[in-house]
């Protein structure tokens, strides 16, 4: 440390007399002797020609000014900030930024936000509309977790009729209106595919982002059958194709002619090539995956929440949730090429500057949004998970204590936790 002084005691008056060039030449013999990066070196040259002549002994305290400086929003709009992200569902900053004032506005209307109470006011909105994307990350980053668990892929090959169906790829051209959906299941099998476990079907449109999950108890033909039912009554615009893996539960001669009866377009993706259908599978991620978890449910009981945790989830996500889709392609300013987005819109907002509603069906969807009360939405959210993680938590855990004892090299006789 006291090199480290001397060194720049020596180069300090040099640094500050040197024109730019200089400047960097001394900047990166300091930083090669001292092992110091750019920044804190600059910071201990200009420092030290500020102080007192005389023998310098330690090197000059550098003050952080992201820590000591003024926080630009209140602790109210910071308060506030928090339950509308809670009734966002955990957006992050940019689709929360993007989706403020309907969020606010929602929850000024449930009686949720009341002016002059509980710390919001006028001032407390603007601020939180004001927000930068990265502003809002930064303020919520010790409210984000993650779940450690992961689960397993239950696709199993259909040969049956493959070759006569359309094969969709990656980078074919997306559809220019809405009513084009993705489609897979998701296995809620927990550590193991063994036995029998409720699946969920999930359902995308390409063009809007809207979604639609229905959980079944397996994947026979009847119980996927009903879910495509129950999609074809609730989705409110009209299904002009569905495009699938290759698993035998949609690829079978029962689906193919429901499609067909329905004047639905099929197509499927190509085998092993998930980025075919990269839409779908990052919803499986982040709409079943994050709300329904990876815990096992095979009972009833638990098929019967999933069903009723879905159409919140899904209400959330297409009426306040915004996404943001790929536009083309550009260059940065050296020549690397970079994806152009268009700005984060709702799957609502999608749909009506689509265009495919009539005046009577926009209506009647802009007065079921003004129905959805987010906070009242989100607590139930809560209570069906809480109830879920209460039935599958613990059996889920105990399979895969099972599975690690039998597997070499997993846990011995004597570290094999207990669970009661």
């Amino acid at each position: 440390m006291a090199a480290r002084v001397e060194i720049t005691k020596k180069y300090a008056k040099a640094y500050a007399a040197a024109p730019k060039k200089g400047k960097s030449q001394i900047l990166d013999h300091v930083v090669e002797i001292t092992g110091w990066n750019r920044d804190h070196a600059r910071q201990q040259l200009v420092a030290r020609l500020k102080q007192a002549p005389g023998r310098a002994t330690a090197t000059v305290a550098v003050i952080d000014r992201r820590k000591t400086k003024a926080c630009k929003y209140s602790y109210d709009a910071r308060l506030i900030l928090q339950r509308v992200w809670a009734a966002s569902g955990g957006s992050c900053g940019q689709y929360l930024a993007a989706s403020m004032s309907d969020l606010i506005d929602a929850m000024e209307a449930e009686g949720e936000l009341v002016p002059s109470q509980d710390r919001y006011s006028a001032e407390v909105r603007a601020e939180l509309e004001s927000m930068s994307a990265a502003t809002i990350d930064r303020y919520l980053a010790p409210a984000r977790a993650k779940d450690p668990i992961r689960g397993k892929t239950a696709t199993k090959p259909g040969s049956l009729l493959r070759n006569s169906i359309t094969v969709r790829k990656a980078g074919d051209e997306v559809e220019a209106e809405p009513g084009f959906f993705e489609v897979d299941t998701v296995a809620h099998c927990g550590p193991t595919l063994k036995g029998e476990f409720a699946r969920s079907v999930n359902f995308t449109d390409m063009h809007t982002g809207w979604s639609f999950t229905y959980s079944i108890r397996n994947n026979a033909h009847l119980h996927i059958r009903t879910a495509f039912d129950h999609f074809i009554a609730q989705v409110p615009f009209a299904v002009t194709g569905i495009d699938c893996d290759n698993g035998s539960e949609f690829i079978n001669h029962d689906l193919i002619g429901w499609a067909g009866q329905r004047e639905v377009f099929f197509t499927r993706s190509r085998p092993y090539k998930k980025n075919d259908q990269a839409t779908i599978e990052s919803k499986n991620n982040h709409l079943v995956r994050r709300y329904g978890f990876y815990h096992r449910y095979d009972t009833a009981t638990e098929l019967a929440l999933l069903n009723q945790l879905w159409p919140l989830v899904n209400d959330r996500l297409n009426f306040f949730t915004p996404t943001k889709k790929p536009e083309g392609w550009a260059t940065d300013t050296v020549g690397r090429r970079k994806r152009l987005y268009d700005k984060p819109r709702s799957p609502y907002q999608r749909l009506l500057a689509a265009g495919v509603l009539n005046p009577a069906q926009e209506t009647e969807l802009a007065a079921y949004k003004a129905t959805l009360k987010p906070v009242a939405m989100q607590r139930r959210i809560t209570e069906i998970q809480q109830e879920l993680t209460r039935l599958a938590g613990r059996k889920t855990a105990r399979r895969n204590d099972q599975i690690l004892w039998m597997v070499p090299g997993g846990w011995g006789a004597r570290d094999a936790p207990s669970r009661g």
